[in-house]
């Protein structure tokens, strides 16, 4: 375990349960005085929302499996593992925010003096000195992919710089009752569209996101 710069990853999928465990987390942070530096699993998609939802329709235009956010695909892999191995070795990297909702884009123009929008991320920027551990909440925390590459495809290993990686891992039943509970009430989304969004993700899901449970250090 890196004790000068330890990094602590919750992973889980969409609707697991992981911002609760976040919160959890935040809790136990507050109580011992500790700063940690907080990177939200989404702000390493590589599109934001007009352009991913123009990048899905094109990849079923072309008869091709569909691209979802759970995909390598559709991420910044390798920037998350930079910015893991930057940390762990000096405080430090680049971290931005993606927008979800009005509250987050008030808030975060409030701060940047930008005029962001929900679906849009934020520029990047330094992670501020000071911090005692990074804190990773999101989808691919853990993931790995060095053999079996795409021709041209350089390998990730995202796993290999966690100290304690934590999956959310529920019935997925309950997964799914989740995430259509929050999409439809917090998000401007139909109980149909989330429907059609986690049979999209499937093959995905089973891909890129069951996987990291076995590299996880605690499963629940």
């Amino acid at each position: 375990m890196s004790v000068v710069h330890p990094i602590v990853a919750v992973v889980g999928s969409s609707g697991a349960g992981t911002s609760f465990v976040k919160r959890a987390f935040e809790n136990i942070f507050a109580r011992e005085g500790l700063n940690p530096a907080i990177i939200e699993g989404d702000s390493f998609h590589k599109y934001d929302r007009a352009t991913m939802k123009q990048k899905v329709a094109e990849s079923k235009e072309k008869g091709c499996r569909a691209l979802t956010h759970f995909s390598e695909d559709a991420n910044e892999f390798h920037l998350l593992e930079e910015l893991f191995k930057t940390y762990r070795e000096t405080g430090s990297g680049k971290r931005r925010y993606y927008i979800h909702s009005e509250e987050e884009a008030e808030f975060h123009n409030k701060r940047l003096g930008t005029n962001l929008k929900p679906g849009e991320f934020t520029p990047w920027e330094e992670i501020p000195p000071g911090t005692d551990l990074l804190f990773y909440e999101g989808l691919h925390g853990m993931v790995r992919k060095v053999k079996y590459l795409k021709e041209g495809q350089q390998p990730y290993d995202v796993a290999q710089y966690v100290d304690l990686g934590v999956g959310v891992a529920p019935v997925v039943n309950i997964e799914w009752m989740q995430k259509i509970y929050r999409d439809t009430s917090e998000r401007p989304y139909t109980v149909q569209d989330v429907h059609n969004v986690i049979l999209e993700r499937m093959p995905d899901y089973v891909d890129y996101i069951v996987p990291q449970f076995h590299r996880t250090h605690i499963n629940f």
